[in-house]
């Protein structure tokens, strides 16, 4: 018996799964396009020239100007350098970078998608280099629709060779922010550089060769979670690129509008605004999460507006709420009014706080930091005179860029001395000195013995750098003795 065959409605999916269709944008010329072409050059040329930036520091630290130094767990930038324990100021960037994000969102929407993404940045340069190639949109879609012979396939190897290298530079220039950049550079031709760069700048070039090259539009829409956050971020007083199909609507050709005066709107269906889109929607639908706000359809829509002698503005950026006072007859809102509102100005003053508290920080850190670590096994050691010994670890940390001279101190337990493990008893006193390498942290044994009588629970070890009387730290410690 046969089985029947599943009934199919209009509304019901028939599957999980839509394969990709490719987008082949127009070139289009125009104020969005030039500024996108110059926020990816400023990216790229920022991303890969950085590792390069010489930055004197004196003859003990790295001349590199940004530099994360795995091996000993430093952070360079410039002039600044952050230790390990300094880890909220990277936390504190990455918090700013965050907001800022915010800020950017409410303000402008997706901008941040449509010009400074790596992803969009680099689909943007890809797509460069398919128009090189294969030529225009139309040129692009003719050759994907012919079949494989010669001349598809020398087009398909010289682009995707092309697309290989730029993917390996890509990878090639992450690793030198890792290391001195001149020093990797030579071992990594010459065979000899750390099995983890090679892997490195493998894993970076094949992503960014699938993900730039073959995947572009679908990184933004279903694999990156960014737009769906944005969305929610989003309100009627955010700017957005918006089509206004009040003005546009319904839509005809000129023969149509030359035929019926009045009866069309502005838009002639042109389908400018689809063909120059980097992620293939149609503006003209409303908001929607493919847009990324890059404002190309803009460009497109202004030129053919211009072309058939309409003002332009069918497709711009405009608020909701700001659309709405102008689709009522009411003149628009300036651009700069409708940015700096509420929302905008709260996460501007939360931005601008966290970063000036990280500059005062940075301005007013010292670079002489002392931790101590008592034995507890024994907690104390009776000597044959009857005093007491306890038994301490302490690490001096020297953030300089230069050698320096530190004086260990005693503060409490009268006449308690102390001495190090590579002196004698004979040499005990109340200070100690210590030259602590450049931007080091040295670790020093102390023996610490108080007479009985005089024993406290408690003392302060203090650390002083010569010459800066600023430059200093203490700790307070624990002194264990029969009495508790």
């Amino acid at each position: 018996m046969n089985k029947p065959e599943p009934i199919k409605t209009e509304d019901q999916p028939l599957g999980l799964y839509a394969k990709r269709e490719p987008v082949f944008n127009r070139r289009i010329d125009g104020k969005f396009r030039r500024l996108k072409w110059g926020i990816m050059v400023i990216c790229l040329a920022i991303y890969w020239i950085t590792p390069w930036i010489r930055w004197d520091r004196g003859p003990y630290a790295p001349d590199q100007a940004v530099l994360v130094d795995l091996a000993h767990r430093r952070f360079y930038m410039f002039s600044i350098e952050i230790w390990p324990q300094e880890f909220y100021f990277v936390a504190g960037l990455l918090i700013m970078a965050g907001i800022g994000l915010f800020l950017v969102t409410s303000a402008v929407g997706r901008a941040w998608c449509g010009y400074a993404c790596p992803q969009t940045v680099w689909t943007d340069l890809f797509q460069h280099v398919d128009r090189f190639f294969d030529g225009d949109r139309n040129a692009r879609f003719r050759l994907y629709k012919a079949p494989w012979g010669p001349s598809k396939i020398a087009r398909r190897l010289a682009k995707w060779t092309v697309y290989l290298l730029i993917s390996f530079a890509t990878g090639g220039a992450w690793i030198f922010y890792f290391a001195d950049a001149p020093t990797l550079h030579q071992e990594f031709w010459s065979g000899t550089a750390a099995p983890v760069a090679y892997g490195t700048v493998f894993v970076l070039t094949m992503t960014t060769f699938v993900l730039g090259g073959f995947m572009r539009e679908q990184v933004c829409i279903y694999m990156c979670p960014w737009p769906r956050i944005q969305t929610a971020m989003l309100d009627e007083k955010s700017l957005l690129v918006t089509y206004k199909d009040w003005r546009g609507e319904p839509r005809g050709s000129l023969k149509k509008a030359e035929k019926n005066p009045g009866q069309f709107g502005d838009c002639i269906d042109c389908n400018q605004c689809v063909a120059v889109c980097p992620t293939g929607i149609d503006i003209r639908e409303g908001p929607q999460i493919g847009c990324i706000t890059c404002a190309l359809c803009i460009d497109a829509c202004d030129r053919v507006m211009a072309e058939t002698g309409r003002p332009r503005g069918l497709i711009d950026y405009a608020t909701l709420e700001d659309a709405e006072q102008e689709k009522a007859g009411q003149p628009p809102t300036r651009h700069l009014k409708l940015i700096w509102r509420p929302r905008t100005i709260l996460y501007f003053t939360v931005w601008s706080g966290i970063g000036l508290a990280m500059l005062f920080l940075l301005g007013t850190r010292v670079h002489t930091d002392l931790t101590v670590a008592k034995d507890r096994n024994p907690p104390y050691i009776l000597m044959s005179d009857g005093s007491v010994r306890n038994a301490y670890t302490l690490r001096l940390r020297n953030m300089e860029g230069r050698p320096r001279q530190m004086e260990i101190g005693i503060k409490g337990i009268p006449g308690a001395v102390m001495w190090s493990e590579d002196m004698g008893r004979d040499q005990a006193s109340r200070s100690l000195t210590r030259t602590v390498p450049a931007d080091e942290t040295q670790g020093v044994r102390i023996y610490v013995v108080a007479p009985a009588d005089s024993v406290e629970p408690e003392f302060t070890f203090t650390l002083q750098a010569e010459g800066d009387a600023r430059e200093s730290d203490e700790a307070e410690v624990r002194f264990d003795s029969p009495e508790g």
